[in-house]
């Protein structure tokens, strides 16, 4: 690896870490080598020896035993894959990775796709953390599953008829026969390119 500015390498070394530990898989002293392109785990162990100086890694017992300092309530959420916020879409759950949440250790992310939520202050290309459960309330807003088909919507009840509706006027309201609430929608996290 080539000469690089002070401090560059560490806080890749901290991200490579960090990112591993939210994944549940703390990295060997070799996997951080082989992924900064270090000659020896020597180097590695360096750099994690003075993250934990810094206070950024607490050392815990075990070869692989670190920690992020202020992230013990962390939790890793799995990014199960996207949901529409516009028609329907076929559903699937793949994981596309993982994003750290305080609190957050019952809950999945959605990337959301499509504008059908703008009004909701949920944009294409949000993630929506969500808090699986299978009934809610009139206003609030559900990735809900019709047929094989998940959306994002604010859920309305009128009478036994459940209908859900969009936060954006050029999109129609959803009143199927059959839906199933996959969760509520608690947070909506957005990144600034």
């Amino acid at each position: 690896m080539g000469k690089t500015p002070p401090g560059q390498t560490r806080e890749k070394v901290f991200r490579f870490v960090h990112e591993k530990l939210l994944e549940g898989r703390p990295p060997t002293m070799k996997e951080i080598a082989d992924q900064m392109g270090f000659q020896t785990s020597q180097t590695a162990r360096e750099h994690l020896e003075r993250l934990a100086h810094d206070g950024r890694l607490e050392k815990l017992p075990g070869a692989r035993g670190y920690r992020v300092v202020g992230g013990a309530s962390a939790a890793p959420v799995p990014v199960v894959g996207r949901v529409v916020a516009g028609g329907l879409s076929f559903a699937t759950e793949d994981i596309e990775g993982y994003e750290a949440v305080e609190g957050g250790h019952s809950l999945f992310g959605l990337r959301v796709r499509g504008a059908s939520m703008r009004d909701a202050g949920i944009l294409d290309g949000d993630l929506v953390l969500v808090r699986p459960q299978a009934t809610a309330r009139t206003g609030e807003i559900v990735v809900a599953l019709v047929g094989d088909e998940a959306t994002v919507k604010v859920l309305h009840r009128a009478g036994r008829r459940l209908e859900l509706r969009p936060r954006n006027p050029a999109f129609r309201r959803i009143t199927p026969k059959e839906l199933r609430i996959l969760g509520k929608v608690v947070e909506v996290r957005r990144r600034i390119r």
